[in-house]
């Protein structure tokens, strides 16, 4: 089992490591002295305690497609530079044959899942979502639909499908759905939900959509954004609420936190930096500190670009996220990574950074891998 000498920890690390070591939960107090230091590299190796505890030197990725079906929507967040209103010069909705086109292509190039997301499309009626799931998976049953953020599942239930929650998902789920997404958790706090996202769903709806779905035999992703107007007690509660969840229906297979892109923002939050590398990654490794009962913590390369998302594997991150191919949410907030990535860079990636590479499926079991199986822990 890896370990680390407390010796080398700054001296407010130390009595955290003796808690990780020891595979006991920190407190809301002990994520705060993390998000408090410096030392990156002390806080990075104590998530890799628990790192290389669940996952070994494996890390993973998922050969998958995204589709944004449209960006035409009723909300106007403050931070979203990807949803529009119907006439604006950016607005789109892409057609079913079309969408069934390119996810065809897709499958011949391997993918195993399509992730799609879009607004909350005010004149889409119910039957277009039902074909589109079902015109998806006549293409390939084994293909996993990977789809809706909660606030679309919301939007859905109550303005499309006039049904529950509840009904809702199992109405998507006999159509074809496999999974939902984790976006639009956002920061759970009430008043900066207010000031970056007015009118989406609260942090209680959110955790309504997941854990229904969790009691449902479903699995889903979560997310964080961060590098805004929150500060550090605000991530902490949002990683609190999180593991209270996990804690209450395991149904989560990954955490997967990602910076605000500022340049694509409304005026009230174009000025705000974009957080720094030491940021990024000293948040990765928090995250799986505190949530020690996620299996996964990823790296979503397209935020972080993939240099930075490889070092990340040194800092608690197992998982680089997926291939995902015109990504539009991030890019259109003026993110300059590429769009894709093929599988050989992916596990290039990987291997550079000394771990082990690994195909997964949606939730993150492994599928394939063509490096010769090694999930010993590197040398601490």
């Amino acid at each position: 089992m890896l370990t680390v000498n407390p010796r080398l920890l700054s001296p407010e690390l130390r009595p955290i490591c003796d808690k990780v070591q020891a595979g006991e939960r920190i407190s809301d107090e002990d994520g705060l002295i993390l998000y408090a230091s410096r030392d990156i590299n002390g806080i990075g190796s104590i998530a890799n305690i628990i790192r290389e505890r669940l996952n070994g030197n494996v890390a993973t990725f998922i050969h998958n497609r995204y589709i944004n079906y449209s960006n035409v929507c009723l909300l106007s967040c403050q931070f979203c530079a990807f949803g529009a209103k119907k006439r604006e010069p950016h607005a789109f909705e892409l057609a079913i044959p079309e969408i069934v086109e390119t996810v065809r292509g897709a499958l011949k190039l391997g993918i195993t899942e399509i992730h799609m997301v879009g607004g909350l499309h005010p004149t889409l009626k119910g039957a277009w979502y039902l074909d589109l799931l079902r015109s998806l998976r006549a293409l390939d049953a084994a293909l996993t639909i990977k789809a809706f953020t909660a606030v679309e599942i919301r939007h859905l239930a109550e303005r499309v499908f006039k049904l529950s929650i509840r009904e809702t998902l199992a109405l998507l789920r006999e159509n074809g759905l496999g999974a939902i997404t984790g976006g639009g958790a956002e920061i759970f706090d009430a008043e900066i939900r207010d000031k970056i996202c007015r009118g989406k769903e609260s942090a209680e709806e959110w955790a309504e959509v997941h854990r229904t779905w969790h009691q449902m035999g479903g699995h889903s992703t979560c997310t964080m954004l961060y590098g805004h107007i929150e500060e550090a007690h605000h991530r902490v509660d949002h990683l609190r609420r999180l593991r209270e969840i996990q804690d209450e229906t395991g149904g989560f297979t990954g955490f997967i936190p990602f910076a605000f892109e500022p340049d694509g923002a409304r005026p009230s939050l174009r000025d705000i930096p974009h957080a720094t590398a030491f940021e990024e990654l000293r948040n990765l490794a928090i995250s799986r500190i505190y949530l020690d009962n996620f299996p996964h913590i990823t790296a979503y390369w397209i935020s972080l670009g993939l240099p930075l998302a490889q070092l990340a594997l040194n800092y608690g991150v197992d998982d680089l996220h997926g291939t995902i191919t015109e990504e539009k949410i991030f890019h259109m907030a003026g993110a300059k990574t590429p769009q894709e990535q093929t599988v050989a860079a992916m596990e290039k990636a990987i291997r550079e950074a000394g771990r082990v590479p690994m195909q997964r499926n949606t939730i993150y079991e492994r599928i394939a891998s063509t490096t010769p199986a090694d999930s010993r822990p590197v040398a601490a």
